[in-house]
């Protein structure tokens, strides 16, 4: 079968539900290849002679390199086959990952963790690849799947970085990262279809239709700012955790950061539920009910300040909530923005995704600023303050009119054929 919107080869229902959970997988580690030098930074900075609060640098190069691969690679997943571009960027993460593991001082560690994280893009190529996959009816419950191998490497790389860290040095979860990125590239290489671009246009174009795309389409901006806000916040929260709780509050190790991530395991569950909830009652309500969520947690979270066992137990719930409220808007968000238009999918989850870790390095950056000055009530007050610029705008804004697909199915068609975006809602 075939997506007539995309061009896209579609397989069959078996064929496409494996190749989904494969997507999972590969999406699951290399978001992973972000998040676990969050528990590996304390223990780095002891390694390299440098201050904890420099050492979180880290964690904001690799969100910001991030953001810089998403901008300047994803589109490409609208020009060129899907399993030659996302092999290459694998094995270039996994050379990236090993150059980080031998780094000497803090300067190259952070040039690595930049290169690392502009090429670990796979989650957001994979999110459109995806979706040309199902029925559109599906395309909640594929947004959550896939959510759920992010989450799931989010929680696992953070988990297994600080126990490996504590018990073989900093460079151990980098070398064991490597070798599992390099493993999926291998498994990819040998299981993905073979597809045909939906776009012949030429990079230059290409890498200028998110900016294009952004400044048109009014649904797009939304759900970039929604993003963009909590995720900054989810990310000053997890880079202060690791102060917190390796600080004189706590006394914990390394490993403790991933403990706690691990305890939100629960989200996996979540994610796939509100995709369903985003197919069945629109992403508008589903992202009001994750603002409150978010803002919820920041209370809790405040509690943890003092330590003790009701301090950890406030963290561990404001840590939950905080991960339920931002995966499941990111469920919500990420339908919003595929609904504009297919033959364009790379480019806009290439503006939503760079706003997003725009934000997210922002947060991280913020985050260890805001601990170093007011400790953690400040970083629980970032969090509100952020969780509050999402929520107001998201209150005055008007509700989504999406036009008839009958009407809009031809043109885009049409549209997509010329390698230009069909005719967005201004």
């Amino acid at each position: 079968m075939t997506d007539h919107r995309t061009g896209q080869r579609t397989a069959r229902p078996s064929a496409s539900s494996r190749l989904v959970l494969l997507l999972a997988l590969a999406c699951g580690v290399a978001v992973g290849n972000v998040y676990f030098p969050q528990a590996v930074a304390p223990l780095a900075a002891t390694g390299l002679g440098v201050s904890p609060g420099a050492a979180a640098g880290v964690v904001t190069a690799a969100q910001f390199g991030y953001a810089a691969g998403i901008f300047l690679l994803v589109p490409l997943g609208d020009r060129l086959p899907a399993r030659p571009l996302l092999v290459t960027l694998l094995g270039l993460t996994g050379l990236g990952l090993c150059a980080a593991a031998g780094a000497p001082a803090l300067p190259p560690l952070l040039a690595a963790s930049a290169l690392t994280g502009a090429a670990t893009v796979i989650a957001p190529l994979a999110g459109p690849l995806a979706a040309g996959l199902v029925p559109e009816e599906r395309r909640g419950v594929v947004g959550g799947t896939l959510l759920s191998g992010c989450l799931a490497g989010m929680l696992l790389s953070r988990t297994a970085g600080g126990a490996l860290g504590d018990r073989l040095g900093w460079r151990a979860p980098y070398l064991l990262a490597a070798l599992l990125t390099l493993a999926v590239a291998v498994l990819l290489a040998r299981t993905l279809p073979d597809t045909r671009p939906a776009s012949r246009q030429p990079y230059p174009r290409l890498l200028a239709e998110p900016l294009r795309l952004l400044c048109r389409e009014r649904q797009l901006r939304r759900s970039c700012w929604y993003q963009a806000t909590v995720f900054a916040g989810f990310s000053a929260v997890w880079t202060g955790l690791a102060l917190l709780l390796t600080g004189p509050a706590y006394g914990l190790g390394t490993s403790a950061v991933g403990l706690l991530a691990l305890v939100n395991a629960v989200t996996l569950l979540v994610t796939p539920f509100a995709g369903r909830q985003v197919d069945r009652r629109g992403p508008d309500r589903v992202n009001l009910v994750c603002f409150l969520l978010v803002a919820v947690s920041a209370a809790l979270l405040a509690l943890g300040g003092p330590g003790g066992p009701a301090g950890l137990a406030a963290l561990v719930a404001g840590t939950l909530l905080l991960d339920v409220g931002i995966q499941s808007g990111m469920v919500a968000n990420q339908v919003r923005v595929y609904a504009v238009g297919a033959g364009v999918r790379s480019r806009l989850n290439t503006a939503y995704m760079t706003c997003a870790y725009l934000g997210g390095g922002a947060g991280s950056w913020l985050g260890t600023r805001a601990y170093a000055w007011y400790g953690w009530s400040g970083v629980c007050g970032l969090l509100a303050v952020l969780t509050s610029l999402g929520l107001l705008r998201h209150l005055a804004a008007r509700p989504a009119r999406p036009a008839p697909a009958t009407a809009l199915a031809p043109a885009r068609r049409t549209a997509a054929a010329a390698g230009r975006p069909p005719g967005l809602r201004g």
